[in-house]
């Protein structure tokens, strides 16, 4: 029975060409939501050795390159990302892979540069997504969406290079103090903090 329900995972991801959301993958095949997580793992043990994964958040699942054959199509990635959205964008998506879901005064404050430009071109390729801020209603948060990790070949953030030094790092930075200055707002009207200081620039696509 759980062989099927693999089977039929696999076909609809596959079918799909995307990801889906793992409570309409539930229903596309027909099971209770709760009987999802042990057929994803008999899924992901299948591919072992087939050149794909399953990459996964909490809410969405997609088929991927897998990591040990994701060198060569990592790069070939990044050289094409690199420049359809520049350095900018690389380095916000950067942040957000490492640092976890951030608001848009985060990334600024990490890069020291206005981001919003970026995080528009971002959006409009499918590599971040937007959420509500559960701790303020008033902003939003952003973070990678699974067909950024699956590009890339990780199954998860925590397969990123050198993940946990990097990670450490940019929350010693931020526990920096940013100095005297007035809360800002965003373009969309949400309270931001002011990020580093900007020297004139904005970020430009």
């Amino acid at each position: 029975m759980a062989n099927n329900i693999a089977s039929r995972i696999h076909a609809f991801l596959f079918s799909e060409g995307g990801s889906l959301a793992k409570r309409k993958l539930a229903q596309l095949v027909e099971i209770k939501e709760s009987e999802l997580p042990g057929a994803l793992q008999e899924l992901s043990a299948r591919l072992e050795g087939s050149g794909l994964a399953l990459i996964q958040t909490n809410t969405e699942v997609t088929l991927a390159v897998a990591r040990e054959t994701s060198v060569a199509v990592r790069a070939a990635f990044e050289r094409e990302l690199g420049s359809a959205i520049g350095d900018a964008g690389l380095e916000v998506l950067a942040i957000v892979l490492y640092r976890g879901p951030s608001t848009r005064a985060q990334i600024d404050y990490i890069r020291g540069v206005n981001t919003s430009s970026t995080i528009r071109t971002l959006l409009g390729r499918g590599l971040l997504e937007r959420t509500g801020n559960p701790d303020d209603g008033r902003e939003y948060l952003y973070r990678p969406t699974v067909e950024l990790l699956a590009h890339i070949g990780a199954r998860t953030e925590n397969e990123l290079p050198d993940y946990e030094n990097i990670r450490t790092e940019l929350t010693a930075f931020e526990a920096l103090d940013r100095g005297p200055g007035e809360t800002t707002h965003t373009t969309d009207g949400s309270p931001d903090m002011p990020p580093k200081e900007h020297h004139g620039r904005n970020d430009a696509d």
